[in-house]
């Protein structure tokens, strides 16, 4: 096994906030965007499904068709998608060319996410594997409490456009990093589009996989539209919305770095079970408010620890169970994150429209319910070669 060079991990989280914050920042500047551009928050919404349905097409086959380059290549070649996609968002005269956008950033983070994943599981022992893939992810995180909150406060301060130009700015460090801290010609077991068409017919690895939609869809019910919803219910502006954005990230944080923790020593199954299990109790109370502001924070700081500590247990299930097709089963799941954010930002935006921004609580309570059933039942069903739990 090739020494996995010093700051490559390092590198890969920085990478994947610049991700995380290109990806999200629509979520805090739904209201100026719509304003600007003369749409509906829930219009405006649908800037996330379309990110996300195009992340879960373009993604696996991205990946499959890229398979045989090095993996620095494919990275840095994501990188500059999404960063001139970021380019083309903040010069975005209309929804149709901001919507184009969108697709493009898809597919610059469809390649690179699942491909660093893969490639930090490829060059550490399975015994630190659940934590490499945590600090992989934890530039997730951290786009959840700096990026997203950060975005929010330019939008509503200086314009949406200038929080996407930060993420152009933020971009080419990264690509510069990439080049120079992945080892060049670095590959694996080459991946083509015939392992991706096998691992769809593999009905059982694509449930299991699927788990992620369900779980985040749920989440996405009612974390696409906080912002109106704090407006709405808690009387909140820029400052209030912001802050509660910073909370759920710092809550993001803590749950993506115990989550390596508690899925080495309890194992995945167990981990995803109490996770969703914390969803439903918590998720109710958003239906409830108005609250105390300290009562508000301390809900949302647990509730983000719970909804972003699944991935390292998700992840690590999926390795267990693909083995030489890990890679492929990687890019699936980074697809399935997308799916879950674009169905569950259009159930949010369904249900906005319908049943009002306080109902948005009680329907993320049935998603979460739903995804724990899905999850006992993908358990039970899981291929024989899956590790035991």
């Amino acid at each position: 096994m090739q020494a996995p060079p010093k700051m490559l991990i390092p590198v890969l989280t920085l990478s994947n906030f610049l991700i995380g914050v290109g990806a999200f920042i629509i979520i805090g500047m739904l209201e100026p965007l719509g304003t600007d551009l003369k749409v509906t928050p829930a219009h405006a919404g649908q800037l996330l499904t379309v990110y996300a349905l195009a992340y879960s097409v373009l993604s696996p086959v991205l990946v499959a068709v890229t398979g045989r380059i090095g993996r620095r290549r494919v990275m840095a070649l994501g990188l500059v998608m999404f960063a001139l996609a970021a380019l083309m968002s903040a010069l975005s005269p209309s929804m149709l060319v901001l919507n184009a956008a969108r697709v493009l950033a898809a597919a610059g983070a469809g390649l690179f996410t699942p491909v660093a994943a893969a490639t930090a599981a490829a060059l550490f022992p399975p015994a630190q594997r659940a934590r490499v893939l945590a600090m992989v992810f934890f530039g997730f995180s951290v786009a959840q409490v700096l990026g997203v909150p950060a975005g929010s406060y330019i939008a509503y301060t200086f314009g949406w456009r200038w929080g996407f130009w930060c993420v152009v700015a933020l971009a080419l460090p990264c690509i510069v990093m990439i080049w120079r801290h992945v080892p060049a010609g670095l590959k694996f077991q080459p991946i083509t589009l015939g392992d991706l068409g096998e691992v769809l017919r593999n009905l059982r690895m694509i449930f299991a996989v699927l788990f992620t939609s369900t779980f985040l869809g749920a989440t996405y019910i009612l974390y696409t539209y906080m912002a109106p919803l704090l407006s709405e219910t808690m009387g909140y502006g820029r400052d209030g919305v912001t802050l509660v954005l910073a909370v759920s990230g710092f809550g993001a944080v803590i749950g993506n770095l115990a989550s390596g923790i508690l899925t080495d020593r309890l194992g995945w199954k167990r981990t995803l079970v109490a996770l969703c299990l914390c969803q439903i109790v918590l998720l109710p109370v958003y239906s409830l408010l108005p609250l105390s502001d300290i009562m508000l924070m301390g809900l949302t700081t647990v509730w983000a620890m719970s909804g972003w500590a699944f991935m390292a247990a998700q992840q690590t299930r999926l390795i267990g169970l693909a083995g030489s097709q890990a890679t492929v089963v990687l890019a699936l799941n980074a697809a399935a994150i997308y799916v879950g954010a674009a169905v569950g930002s259009a159930i949010g935006g369904w249900v906005l429209l319908h049943a009002g921004l306080s109902a948005l609580g009680f329907a993320a309570t049935i998603g979460m319910t739903v995804a724990l059933a899905h999850l006992l039942l993908s358990a039970r069903m899981s291929p024989s070669a899956a590790p035991a739990p």
